[in-house]
């Protein structure tokens, strides 16, 4: 009989201890859920539209904007200044080419003939070599007009990820299982689960 008691009072006070933590749990939950509800920001739907708006105005004034300029505008920059560079110096040399070939259907002395007025590049390889820096130029024109949207794009997408809800109450917990079902056949079958929880 006395174990009995002993064994009802060590009960009674394991279960007092569980329900003591699950309040104290409770009112940890209670406050972090406080804490995170007054520094959530306010959703505003046109953040992403102003931001692209932004950057379409000026290149790079929507990172600005988003307050991501410290990586993203040397990159933006960069690319373009590049991309610029090597328009106007295909352009040039296409020009070049182009002006050559002109003169010397004409009849006239070009730049890629010797004093004699020997060619030393055939009409051949002049022409192959305005249509290469024809292409060149205009990829050079693609790559900045692509630079260009796609810093919009990013404004955007970035001003709309930055009200995504992020707080601690998220979470992803993926867990392994082996869930094996038997049948009449003796098939043995693994299945994986995942449990997630707002």
């Amino acid at each position: 009989m006395r174990y009995v008691v002993h064994i009802f009072i060590g009960f009674l006070f394991l279960n007092l201890s569980v329900f003591a933590q699950k309040q104290d749990s409770i009112k940890v939950k209670t406050r972090s859920l406080q804490y995170t509800q007054i520094k959530k920001p306010e959703y505003n739907p046109l953040n992403p539209s102003r931001a692209a708006f932004y950057s379409a105005i000026f290149p790079g004034a929507g990172q600005i904007y988003n307050n991501r300029y410290w990586w993203q505008l040397p990159l933006i920059y960069g690319g373009m200044a590049t991309s610029i560079y090597f328009y106007i110096d295909n352009n040039n040399e296409y020009q070049r080419f182009r002006t050559a070939f002109r003169r010397r259907k004409a009849g006239l002395p070009d730049e890629f003939s010797d004093a004699n007025g020997v060619p030393l590049i055939s009409d051949t390889g002049l022409e192959s070599a305005q249509r290469q820096l024809r292409q060149n130029r205009d990829l050079s024109l693609l790559t900045t007009v692509l630079i260009y949207i796609l810093q919009i794009v990013e404004a955007s997408v970035t001003a709309h990820l930055i009200q995504f809800d992020d707080t601690d109450s998220l979470t992803l917990t993926p867990s392994t299982m082996p869930n094996i079902n038997y049948n009449e056949e003796s098939t043995h079958k693994l299945g994986l689960t995942l449990k997630y929880s707002f």
